[in-house]
């Protein structure tokens, strides 16, 4: 599961990049919107040229931008971040999912940053190893 967080405590215009990205979704460019905010962050306005860029409908990308469209998801999404415990990017979680309720992950640790490969795998392994057969 991927989960929005944008951190508008260093960077402004942050929750309008997050949903920058989800109104390209709506039209199948989701990360290459996501590609291309993350490489122009000092330019991110106006959003409309980045929309013109992707071969965007240029119309429907700025009514979802101006409406607010996914602007209650992403404070959703920042919610759960945060209960997870995410203060930053990147951050994980390694979870299960319910058995019997696919839809729904038990997290069982928190991995904050960039991580080794090896600390994956030792967490990944132990949340396996008490997995329900």
């Amino acid at each position: 599961m991927l989960l929005d967080l944008p951190l508008e405590s260093i960077h402004k215009l942050a929750f309008k990049a997050a949903e920058a990205t989800h109104c390209a979704e709506d039209q199948g460019k989701y990360w290459e919107m996501h590609d291309r905010l993350f490489a122009q962050q000092k330019a991110l306005e106006p959003w409309k040229a980045h929309a013109e860029a992707l071969g965007l409908d240029v119309a429907k990308f700025e009514d979802c931008m101006n409406t607010g469209k996914y602007a209650a998801e992403i404070r959703k999404d920042m919610a759960q971040a945060e209960k997870a415990g995410a203060t930053g990017a990147p951050g994980f979680v390694v979870g299960l999912t319910d058995p019997a309720d696919p839809t729904k992950v038990k997290g069982l640790t928190f991995i904050r940053g960039a991580a080794p490969f090896d600390r994956f795998k030792a967490e990944i392994d132990q949340a396996l190893a008490g997995a329900p057969k």
